[in-house]
């Protein structure tokens, strides 16, 4: 039997917010499907509402955020910083 395959429409889409809430310009991580794989973008505020409210996106809150940081840290470093070898 095949699994059903979700269609790239379907997919989730994640936003992670990097700049200062009072910024001119939005910086954010972009993900679609999976939140630890993402590009970075910036938008002037109006555009990124929009953004966000054209691709139904889900804000990373911060158990997720604190999570893809960990990961890229041990990918990066081989290990969680704080963690015995």
């Amino acid at each position: 039997m095949s699994q059903p395959q979700t269609s790239f429409d379907q997919l989730p889409r994640y936003v992670r917010v990097r700049s200062e809430p009072d910024a001119t310009f939005v910086e954010f991580d972009f993900a679609i499907g999976y939140p630890d794989l993402f590009v970075e973008l910036v938008l002037p505020r109006a555009a990124f509402a929009s953004f966000c409210e054209q691709n139904r996106v889900q804000h990373m809150d911060a158990a997720m955020a604190e999570a893809i940081d960990a990961d890229m840290e041990k990918w990066r470093y081989g290990e969680s910083r704080g963690q015995p070898a």
